[in-house]
C-alpha cells in the first residue's frame, strides 16, 4: 500500500487550528510536534506549495515590520473535509520507531560488554531529562482542567510522552541494575 503523506495532515491540522506562516509552521515542529512527529524545513515549504496548488490551503501576504513580506496560509473548506476525512479513517498500521540506542543495543553480544553501561547511563540521562522536560510543558501547556479539555487531544499525547519517557527511564535503570558487575 502506497505511504501516505503524513506531513501535509500536519500542516492542515496546524492551520485547522488558526492561520500560520510557513515560519510558524517549522517552529511548531520544535516544540509540540516535534514530541512525536519530525520535518525540516526543506519538507514544509514545497508541501505548502502543493498543497496550495491542489486547493486544500491558501495564502495572504501579510507585511512584517516596515516592509518584509509574509504569507499566512489558512486552510480551505476543501482541505478541512480532506483533514476531517484523514481524522475519522483507521490508523491499522504499527510503525516502529527509529530508535539509534535500540538499533545499537541489539548488536551488543554480552552482559559484560564494556560499552553497555555507559551506553545505558547516557540513554538514562537523556530520556530523564526528557521527561522532566515534558513534565514541565505540561504544566506549562494545561495548567487547568479547562486548558486539557480544549485540547483533548494534545493533552492526551502529552500524557502518552511522558509514560513512555517514565517507563523508558525505570527500564534503563533495571536494567542498569541487573548487569553482572565485573569481578
Amino acid at each position: 500500500m502506497a505511504q501516505k503523506n503524513k506531513l501535509q495532515f500536519i500542516i492542515l491540522g496546524l492551520l485547522n487550528q488558526h492561520p500560520l506562516t510557513g515560519y510558524d509552521l517549522t517552529k511548531a515542529f520544535d516544540n509540540e510536534i516535534g514530541e512525536f512527529w519530525q520535518a525540516q524545513h526543506s519538507q514544509i515549504y514545497p508541501q505548502l506549495k502543493r498543497l496550495e496548488d491542489q486547493g486544500y490551503i491558501t495564502h495572504e501576504v501579510t507585511i512584517s515590520g516596515a516592509k518584509l513580506e509574509k504569507k499566512l496560509y489558512h486552510i480551505t473548506a476543501t482541505g478541512a473535509q480532506l483533514l476531517h476525512t484523514w481524522i475519522s479513517d483507521g490508523t491499522p498500521d504499527l510503525t516502529a520507531t527509529k530508535d539509534e540506542f535500540i538499533l545499537k543495543l541489539y548488536f551488543i553480544r554480552t552482559s559484560r560488554d564494556p560499552r553497555l553501561v555507559p551506553m545505558l547511563h547516557e540513554q538514562r540521562r537523556l530520556h530523564t531529562d526528557k521527561l522532566e522536560h515534558l513534565q514541565a510543558r505540561l504544566k506549562t501547556v494545561f495548567p487547568t482542567k479547562a486548558s486539557q479539555t480544549e485540547n483533548y487531544g494534545h493533552y492526551l499525547i502529552l500524557q502518552h510522552a511522558i509514560g513512555r519517557e517514565a517507563y523508558y527511564v525505570n527500564w534503563l535503570q533495571q536494567t542498569l541494575i541487573a548487569i553482572p558487575k565485573a569481578r
